[in-house]
């Protein structure tokens, strides 16, 4: 089954693939890897998951908010390629936590994402290398940022 279609069977409606909101680029394609910048939880409605895990939300939200930080990048994957099928696989994720400097769990919050692109993209072509950190802010005090790499078919 194609990316395209793992997607549709997950019922998971996208958000829009955002615009940049400063002096960057969304997406840059270089030989056969696609570089995704930094995204935050976008939801459909154009609201985001807000607050700072382990003080304001709970672990769990946190881990929701990273899915749909994936659900954004697809977005902005699907906009810039036309189809997730050009994707042959995830390289590498940089997940970062708004998180309280007492919270650990960091790893568990970016599975949220990270097992998106496993569903669509299988065990072996959907996990890549991956950090998972913290930090004391995020802009618009967004539950979780994340930049991927992706390489093409």
């Amino acid at each position: 089954m194609t990316a395209d279609l793992k997607l549709e069977k997950l019922h998971s409606e996208l958000p829009e693939a955002p615009e940049p909101k400063g002096v960057y680029k969304p997406v840059i394609i270089l030989d056969n890897l696609v570089y995704v910048s930094g995204h935050g939880p976008n939801r459909v409605d154009g609201t985001q998951f807000t607050g700072k895990v382990g003080q304001e939300v709970d672990k769990d939200f946190g881990k929701l908010a990273a899915r749909q930080v994936g659900l954004t990048i697809l977005a902005t994957l699907k906009k810039n390629l036309g189809s997730l099928n050009r994707v042959k696989r995830v390289v590498k994720v940089l997940g970062m936590v708004n998180a309280h400097p007492d919270f650990e769990e960091h790893p568990y919050v970016i599975n949220g994402c990270s097992e998106l692109f496993a569903e669509i993209w299988g065990a072996e072509l959907g996990i890549g290398v991956r950090s998972a950190v913290g930090m004391g802010s995020l802009p618009g005090r967004i539950t979780v940022e994340i930049e991927a790499v992706f390489e093409l078919v």
